[in-house]
């Protein structure tokens, strides 16, 4: 219960700060650095039980269990160790942010930071590996705006570190995907433990390169290692937290994880060690480069991580020893390292190597901080950068391979520490020893500000000298990661060694380093290869931006032809092809028609050859309809009772709304030339005898599928409901159904949007004409009369069906969408009765509508908690006698959403693209009036020269449909 506890104080920090910020403004972070504090101190207490004992602390409490998925927690040696960096260097770097930042309101910074705190502390604690993903992305997510909070400057850097490790988050997923098929569990301690790694070298290879590609972009290796230098754009308590000690972490406790699983899969031992000292030396070199002090820290992160990449891939118990205390260690002089530099560019105005130098004097205490933060990263006695850098050295000599594999890996190692050296002098003598180059009114930084960089740098030392304490957690580390029990044997002097000499010859080495280049002056600045990571990045960005657009071109056209071409040559193709090769032909097509199919075969074609030979828009419309409604027709006849409905229903409507665009364009079709016009015929004729084909061979041919059949055997078991249909639309798969109503829901707010910012076109015919009320055939008002009599009639009636469809859905013919499409039928028919447009304008709030049916549907879904999980079903029974109508559901709720939100479509429909509101004058009685300014246009019994080319034309402007 102590892991859930974890999570729920962070979530709630989360929550809560806010309000914090509100009250207490940049000094929130005092608050949530003490409740990190105390979560550390809570992880502290633990550690007898998790270190001491051996025993793996564990949580399980059900998520998703219709798919196998828990909130699974598990906290061992690995586990405490990276929580314990999370919650305690979390806790240094919000008091550290108290003071970086002027006075104000932190809102976006400290919720984003509690946010990746909690995202962190929930990977690192992950029993899942569905919620190990789900946490990864959200540190992903996290630190993208992060980087992005710093100002337009950090826009690009924050894309490019997002889509980078985006990318790495996908093969994560494609390797959670696989893992859970094959192992047929999402836990992953079983997964880690299961045979398959060893049994099956394939998959375990595919798996560790999908894995490999996830941690490498998280932790900055090469090719991938450019990201982090880039990232620097963020405010320092940003790089301090996510680029030192935590969000780079979490690829290193990936590989950690993973390590008993593919401990014996050749790629993953040579990818982790050649990749991850190739990322050492170059990170290395290029720290010694740099003139800001940020970039230097950054790359020099770079070059660390690869050091521990690289020992990881050894995965001896030596080295998994030299990996977990070199994580600690890495951590905390990193994490100080990066708040210096915040001070040091706080108090100088500047992080600029070339304008510093002679601060010792002034501000003493920063300089002490920082000396002891690169000497543990040089690798200088007795901090515990010292330890840990011989213990790499020491498990890298253990290199699976050749005998000359370990040396030479050993050598790759010392020359990254030569360079490492070099690059820590560097830092320190250029900052605060030497000329003073810069400003000199300069004065040290107050207490409460160097508290945070101050204890991680002291820890380190005390740390250095009691390092012996650290015996447990190392060896805990080490089984959970390797397996059985390996005695660490951590202590500052353990006699002369070869991995003591490697150390000795770092430093000296470093030291002739630093002579030879002027303290690296010599090389920072020149550039050593002809691209950089980040223009390489931008230019394939661009690369694929542009092949997007070469692609999307070939049907980016307004013209139906060039986005039917693709469609129908892989119709004809796959027809040919199956011609070609032959098929075999099922013995019982004599059993799959009947005279009718034939009779409304017939009707279908002679309603498409009338759209087709026809020059009017509108009578291709009819001729399409009667296709769609002989298409319901069938389907009633077939048996599919609610597919038939919704097509009839949908044919109206659409009818109905095609019209009403249809009266915007020309009454008739455009000239095209005959030769165009064999051509197209030919195509739609290949097209159809191809779908025709692949109908007649192809029916029959596979009986119901296993899901099908489940559903219709188990449909009122499972869901109390016996319209199969209804049942998987908002039951079974009713997250689909959710993600479909929103789609149409916003689909509706654009038809609003784009209509009345960019107005409609006018209704064709429209000229300022006035006709005599006493010709009935002009006669709006007089020639809607008979529909709006029965429209008064029937729209009760249709509403009232609409409902009985909706509440019978469950158990019979229909549901909520069928019954929104009913329900929207009546209101259509009130609209098609009207005299004019400004009458038929149906005065409901119909975005409001659109808004309430999804809230009422997701509203459905969250009582779904009350039994588990989000838009699982409640039941329960009346003690009424109403049959298979006592059984209530909260599925019907979810219909009534769907009911509103579909209603709310067709009303926005009829009154957006209906109202002609680009016709100046008044249109109500189907004339147009005259404006204040102009004289009454002629009449046509008048001026015989103004009538318009068909008496209906007028009818039609006037507003009568």
């Amino acid at each position: 219960m102590v892991l859930l506890i974890l999570l729920l104080v962070l979530a709630a920090a989360v929550i809560g700060t806010p309000l914090a910020d509100r009250l207490l403004g940049r000094n929130a972070g005092w608050l949530l650095a003490a409740v990190l504090l105390a979560l550390a101190g809570v992880v502290l207490s633990l550690a007898p039980s998790v270190l001491a004992d051996g025993r793996s602390i564990e949580f399980t409490q059900p998520w998703m269990p219709q798919i196998g998925v828990e909130l699974r927690l598990r906290m061992d040696g690995v586990g405490w160790l990276f929580t314990l960096l999370v919650t305690g260097v979390g806790a240094l770097i919000m008091a550290y942010s108290t003071r970086y930042f002027p006075k104000g309101r932190r809102l976006g910074f400290y919720f984003l930071m509690t946010l990746f705190a909690f995202a962190m502390t929930g990977l690192v604690l992950a029993d899942d590996v569905v919620l190990l993903f789900v946490f990864w992305e959200l540190t992903t997510i996290a630190s993208f705006y992060l980087i992005g909070l710093s100002g337009p400057s950090a826009s690009r850097p924050a894309i490019r570190t997002f889509l980078l490790t985006a990318m790495g988050g996908l093969a994560l997923l494609t390797a959670v995907v696989l893992m859970a098929l094959r192992v047929g569990t999402t836990q992953l301690s079983v997964i880690l433990a299961d045979p398959v790694w060893s049994q099956d070298t394939a998959f375990a290879t595919t798996v560790a390169v999908l894995v490999l590609l996830a941690a490498f972009t998280k932790s900055a290796q090469f090719p991938f290692h450019y990201w982090l230098p880039d990232a620097m754009a963020a405010s320092t308590p940003v790089s301090a937290y996510l680029h030192a000690a935590a969000m780079v972490k979490a690829g290193i406790y990936l590989l950690m994880r993973f390590t008993p699983a593919f401990s014996d899969v050749a790629v993953w031992n040579a990818a982790l060690i050649t990749f991850g000292l190739i990322t050492a030396v170059l990170g290395a070199v290029f720290a010694l480069q740099q003139h800001d002090l940020k970039k230097l820290a950054a790359y020099s992160t770079v070059s660390q991580l690869g050091l521990l990449v690289a020992v990881i891939g050894v995965g001896t118990e030596a080295a998994l020893v030299a990996a977990t205390v070199h994580t600690l260690a890495h951590a905390l002089f990193k994490a100080a390292l990066f708040m210096m530099v915040g001070v040091i560019d706080h108090q100088v105005g500047t992080r600029d190597l070339r304008e510093l130098g002679g601060l010792a004097r002034r501000m003493p205490v920063s300089a002490g901080v920082t000396v002891l933060s690169v000497l543990s990263m040089a690798g200088i006695p007795p901090l515990l950068g010292f330890v840990s850098k011989e213990n790499v050295f020491k498990g890298l000599l253990e290199a699976p391979g050749p005998e000359w594999a370990g040396a030479l890996a050993g050598t790759a190692a010392v020359v990254a520490s030569v360079f490492t050296f070099a690059y820590s002098f560097r830092f320190a003598h250029g900052t605060f020893w030497g000329s003073p180059r810069g400003t000199t009114d300069v004065r040290e930084a107050r207490t409460t500000f160097l508290a945070g960089p101050a204890v991680a740098a002291g820890a380190g030392l005390v740390l250095g000298l009691a390092v012996p304490t650290l015996n447990q957690l190392a060896e805990r580390a080490t089984a959970d990661t390797a397996g059985g029990d390996h005695p660490a044997e951590l202590t500052l002097w353990h006699g002369l060694s070869v991995d003591l000499f490697m150390s000795l010859a770092a430093i000296g080495l470093g030291a002739v380093l630093v002579w030879w280049t002027a303290s690296g002056e010599r090389l920072a600045g020149r550039t050593l290869f002809p691209v950089t990571g980040p223009t390489v990045f931008e230019a394939l960005h661009e690369g694929v931006i542009r092949l997007g657009h070469r692609v999307g071109d070939l049907t980016r056209s307004d013209s139906p032809t060039r986005h039917l071409v693709v469609p129908i040559l892989v119709l004809i193709a796959l027809t040919v092809a199956v011609t070609v090769t032959g098929i075999d032909v099922p013995d019982h097509f004599g059993e799959t028609t009947d005279t009718v199919d034939w009779l409304l075969v017939a009707l279908a074609v002679v309603a498409v050859i009338g759209a087709v030979v026809t020059g009017s828009r509108m009578a291709g419309l009819v001729m399409v309809g009667i296709a769609g409604f002989t298409t319901a027709l069938w389907l009633f006849l077939l048996g599919a009772y609610d597919v038939a409905l919704t097509q009839l229903v949908v044919e109206i409507l659409t009818v109905v709304i095609a019209a009403l665009v249809l009266r915007r364009l020309p009454k008739r079709f455009h000239k095209v030339p005959r030769s165009r016009t064999v051509l197209t015929a030919l195509v739609a004729a290949a097209a159809g005898v191809s779908a025709a084909m692949g109908a007649y061979f192809l029916t029959g041919r596979r009986d119901i599928s296993e899901t099908g059949q489940y559903f219709l055997d188990h449909s009122v078991e499972d869901t109390g409901g016996s319209n199969v249909v209804n049942t998987i639309l908002v039951d079974y798969r009713a997250m689909d159904t959710l993600g479909e109503l929103v789609v149409l829901g916003v689909a509706g707010l654009i038809i609003i949007a784009v209509l009345n910012s960019s107005g409609l076109l006018p209704s064709h015919g429209d000229r300022r004409v006035v006709v005599s009320r006493n010709s009935a055939a002009y006669d709006a008002d007089d020639n809607t009369l008979i529909m709006r009599a029965v429209s008064y009639s029937l729209l009760p009636l249709l509403v009232i069906w609409s409902v009985y469809l909706m509440l019978r859905g469950h158990n019979d013919v229909g549901g909520g969408f069928i019954a929104g499409l009913v329900g929207g039928a009546g209101f259509a028919l009130v609209y098609l009765a009207a005299p004019s447009a400004e009458v038929a304008r149906i005065r409901l709030a119909y975005p409001m509508i659109i808004g309430v049916g999804i809230l009422v549907a997701v509203f459905s879904g969250l009582l779904g908690y009350f039994d588990g999980s989000f838009l699982r079903p409640l039941h329960t029974e009346l003690d009424l006698p109403l049959g298979d109508y006592a059984h209530i559901t909260t599925a019907l709720v979810f219909d009534v959403g769907v009911y509103l939100g579909v209603v709310g479509v067709i009303l926005t429909a009829l009154n957006q693209l209906g109202l002609d509101e680009s016709r100046p004058g008044d249109s109500t009685l189907g004339i147009m009036a005259p404006t204040p300014d102009q004289p009454p246009a002629s009449t046509p019994d008048q001026d015989p020269g103004n009538h318009p080319e068909d008496p209906l034309d007028v009818a039609s402007n006037g507003g009568s449909r």
